[in-house]
């Protein structure tokens, strides 16, 4: 077992780091709000730290789960960063969705003070992380996800390197790609069979065991039925991550009109004040447009 820090206790951040507690690793835990970090020593045990920088003092692993790339700049560098505190060899892995382009920014200032750095975003959402089976896609140097990955065990169902630094990212960016046009596509097709006046549930039934059938559908319909958004992963985080997807389609050349669309719908959501609201809300815009 291995002495670990994890900064960033969201929704996420929270149930991952107890995975790992109770896998026997020594967790010491940092949030900006540190009454959230008291609540999760007192779930779990281990302790927290007043700073990224403390947290990360002796750690061989230091973990983050933040909000953005201004978040996990904050807490990587400057006097009270984690990089200060972390010794040579200890490795960093990020699980922040963020661009490709501050990952390979704090890959390369952690390898100038001889620490290790994987991106390992992850897909599973919340129900993913309380589970322990999160996807996880990283990038980094073959050795550093090596000693990483039994680690990452503690919450992943699969975890898999997919390349360099920032190959992890773009993978999370092809994830969130695919999800934003399931989505709108699962919410038409039921606002078409709501107005066709189908019996929603039979209908899913029969083609969730064909080609139509998804995890979106199976795990979704239901409470997309009953017009239920309060659960899941919220549209201003998706908004955020489409963002970044999109401005790396501009760096790259892909093409990507489906994503570009569905960003804008999820910016109607957000009019709707469904900004906290789950993805899946797409379909609470159709029924709304009527």
């Amino acid at each position: 077992m291995a002495k670990v820090a994890f900064l960033g206790l969201g929704v996420m951040g929270f149930p991952m780091a107890g995975h790992l507690a109770a896998k026997g690793h020594e967790v010491t835990v940092f949030n900006r709000t540190g009454a959230k970090a008291e609540a999760w020593v007192k779930a779990h045990g281990g302790r927290s730290a007043a700073s990224p920088r403390e947290a990360a003092l002796g750690a061989a692993f230091v973990l983050a789960c933040v909000g953005n790339d201004d978040d996990l700049r904050a807490v990587c560098t400057g006097p009270e960063g984690a990089f200060g505190g972390m010794s040579a060899g200890a490795v960093f892995v990020d699980h922040t969705t963020v661009s490709a382009s501050v990952t390979r920014e704090l890959a390369a200032a952690a390898s100038a003070a001889g620490i290790g750095f994987v991106d390992a975003p992850v897909s599973g959402g919340q129900a993913g992380a309380e589970n322990g089976v999160l996807s996880v896609m990283c990038g980094g140097a073959e050795a550093d996800y090596a000693r990483a990955e039994p680690v990452i065990a503690a919450y992943a169902r699969i975890c898999r390197r997919l390349g360099p630094s920032g190959a992890g990212q773009l993978a999370k960016m092809v994830n969130q790609i695919c999800i934003a046009g399931l989505v709108q596509g699962l919410s038409e097709g039921l606002h078409f069979a709501e107005k066709a006046g189908l019996d929603i549930e039979a209908v899913v039934e029969v083609i969730s065991q064909g080609a139509a059938g998804s995890w979106q559908m199976a795990n979704r319909h239901k409470t997309m039925k009953d017009g239920k958004f309060d659960h899941g992963f919220a549209v201003d985080w998706m908004r955020k991550d489409l963002g970044i997807c999109l401005m790396t389609a501009d760096e790259n050349g892909a093409s990507l009109p489906v994503t570009a669309l569905v960003d804008q719908f999820y910016k109607d959501v957000q009019k709707m004040g469904g900004g906290r609201w789950d993805t899946s809300s797409l379909f609470a815009r159709l029924r709304k447009l009527g």
